[in-house]
């Protein structure tokens, strides 16, 4: 039985996600004719057409989009094995993907990243910051290998180790009546403008749960896209509110005019995590990963 090649796979997937034959192929690193030639092949091999082609550029038949589908899974699989192999051999060299929350990313990977590049040299780490819901769809699509996240999070086929605690700490003006009082617990929260960063924030879902919170404390229309962002509101005398202390002792609020102070016993916080894929072939530098920085929030207590 004749059959596709992987190149002909990814050319055919390059054409889906382009929708131009030129584009498809200088994405590709081939002229338009060697793809618009490979393309003919794969529909000659399978006897059915993929693609239609037209004057503004290409696009797929319904035979082309289950193909296209099935392709990319076939190219991930392909991936999977090419890392499993590399894995079994030398782990943490050559590319890894990893994805790191906006309330994490700037505040504990340059710690992490140091003792990772000394133990590490000859690993090549790409990270993207991004909201949870996205960085769990990349582990998903496979276009990141694990991400840090804040737990407690459940997401079908994604596996998750927790590395840490972190908590959190109130943030007010200075002159607020609450960064002056004796005792803080989080139901002294009620009843004062809350804050919050925008929906999508795992953060502000957190905060919410933690605190008992009503999603509608914070004030109408106002919420912050970051800590930067919230701290600076906070100064502005917009409210009070909570930011993790890992951010605070990364110098969070520095310069500014608030109270960062902790609330009393018990802690209120969060849990810092490590997610990858089930079944992905790098769980265990996933976790070597999860390992360092695990070794990075224990060396802050």
């Amino acid at each position: 039985m004749h059959l596709p090649t992987l190149r002909q796979l990814q050319f055919l997937c390059a054409l889906a996600d382009e929708r131009s034959f030129s584009r498809a192929a200088d994405v590709s690193n081939v002229t338009q004719p060697t793809l618009s030639s490979a393309i003919k092949e794969v529909e000659a091999i399978l006897g059915v057409q993929l693609v239609e082609r037209e004057a503004r550029g290409a696009s797929l038949t319904r035979a082309g989009e289950e193909t296209v589908e099935r392709a990319r899974a076939i190219l991930s699989s392909a991936a999977d094995l090419v890392s499993a192999a590399h894995q079994a051999g030398t782990p943490l060299t050559g590319p890894f993907h990893l994805g790191a929350i906006p309330t994490l990313a700037p505040y504990l990977l340059p710690r992490t990243l140091s003792a990772l590049r000394s133990g590490h040299p000859e690993l090549k780490l790409y990270l993207r910051e991004d909201q949870t819901d996205r960085l769990i769809e990349g582990l998903r699509n496979r276009t990141l290998d694990a991400a840090l996240i804040a737990l407690p999070w459940e997401s079908p086929g994604i596996e998750t180790e927790t590395l840490g605690d972190d908590e959190f700490l109130f943030i007010a003006p200075k002159d607020h009546k609450l960064s002056k009082a004796k005792k803080l617990s989080p139901k002294d929260l009620n009843g004062e403008d809350v804050l919050l960063l925008e929906d999508g924030h795992c953060l502000r879902d957190h905060a919410i749960a933690a605190c008992a919170l009503s999603p509608s404390a914070s004030p109408s229309n106002v919420s912050a896209t970051s800590l930067a962002t919230l701290v600076q509101m906070v100064a502005g005398g917009l409210g009070i509110s909570l930011v993790p202390k890992i951010a605070a002792e990364a110098g969070l609020g520095t310069g500014t005019d608030v109270k960062i102070r902790q609330f009393d016993k018990p802690v209120i916080g969060r849990q810092i995590g490590i997610a990858w894929r089930a079944g992905s072939p790098r769980e265990k530098e996933a976790r070597m990963i999860g390992k360092s920085v695990k070794k990075t929030l224990a060396a802050r207590a």
